[in-house]
């Protein structure tokens, strides 16, 4: 028995727990619902619904987004294991670490680690990434679809007939819109909705990658890897290996 077995350690603070929790629920629900407004003329799914569900998943999105920028602000100011030094893949000695993470899982017994181990550090960044592309391009599609901020009051005023009040537009009603300038705005619109739906399925991907490690490394673990996101603290049964980073 080594001399930190069973020791417990307190490693995610309060506002990482928070962040990804309302992360885990906004981005579960954004799936849900663009699922169904990708399908939206198999299922049937009348205009109105359609924007309907359009309105729910921007809001859903400043969701995510304001919870995003939190998290990055906290990168900076959170405590040791919330602090980008300790949660991307950077930083001096991490591929020499990456290797040791990688012998040590090939030979059936993974160095423990207090934060994200090296793989994880990986996923964490691609994950990042991934959510923040689809955080600029939903807020530019917000203003394109539904005409939302930040985007929708200047997207009005530009497809808006000459004599209309862009403020009266009406999301999918293209009767007070100038139709050479809704078709320059859909052109506009056209790489952000591409970039928007490709992301959303590597996202789709990348999100079952994420819980089926972290399902593997807890069972394989034994460290609470899970039970970590809901009290903050964790229990190795060997010495961590960022115990003194």
């Amino acid at each position: 028995m080594t001399q930190s077995e069973n020791e417990t350690y307190r490693v995610w603070d309060r506002s990482v727990r928070v962040f990804h929790w309302v992360n885990f629920t906004s981005v579960l629900l954004l799936l849900a619902i663009g699922l169904i407004i990708y399908n939206g003329k198999a299922l049937g799914i009348s205009a109105e619904a359609k924007v309907f569900l359009k309105t729910f998943h921007v809001w859903v999105g400043y969701v995510m987004v304001l919870n995003l920028l939190w998290r990055y602000l906290w990168g900076f100011v959170g405590s040791r294991y919330a602090r980008w030094g300790a949660v991307l893949p950077f930083g001096r000695g991490y591929f020499s670490e990456l290797g040791a993470y990688l012998r040590s899982l090939a030979g059936g017994e993974p160095r423990r680690y207090l934060g994200h181990n090296p793989l994880g550090r990986l996923m964490v960044l691609v994950l990042f990434v991934l959510l923040t592309v689809q955080g600029v391009t939903g807020l530019v599609l917000a203003g394109t679809d539904i005409y939302y901020p930040p985007l929708g009051g200047w997207i009005a005023g530009w497809v808006a007939a000459a004599g209309v009040d862009p403020a009266t537009l009406v999301p999918g009603d293209k009767t007070l819109v100038d139709p050479a300038a809704w078709e320059a705005m859909r052109a506009f619109r056209k790489p952000y909705i591409t970039l928007h739906e490709w992301v959303f399925f590597v996202l789709s991907g990348a999100a079952v990658l994420h819980i089926l490690a972290v399902v593997a490394a807890e069972i394989k673990e034994r460290s609470g890897l899970v039970s970590a996101m809901i009290h903050g603290y964790k229990t190795p049964d060997r010495e961590p290996e960022d115990r003194s980073e």
